[in-house]
């Protein structure tokens, strides 16, 4: 028997694997600077695909890179 990944993520899920409080990410959907996110609903989800785009294009080598801004994807 196989485990298949799920197709999508709940915030608490996600904010588990970030290791972030949900209460961060609810306020990083806010001001957009997290990772993109769907409404199924009143229910907030996340794609697989979209956490590791987001994790990607917020990847520095060194602290000059980082201009303070966090990159939308």
């Amino acid at each position: 028997m196989s485990i298949e990944s799920p197709l999508v993520l709940n915030a608490a899920d996600v904010a588990r694997r970030l290791n972030l409080s949900v209460s961060t990410l609810a306020k990083m959907r806010l001001s957009g600077a997290g990772p993109a996110y769907s409404k199924l609903g009143r229910r907030v989800v996340y794609r697989l695909d979209d956490l590791e785009a987001w994790i990607a294009a917020n990847r520095f080598r060194s602290t000059s890179e980082y201009s303070g801004k966090r990159v939308r994807v």
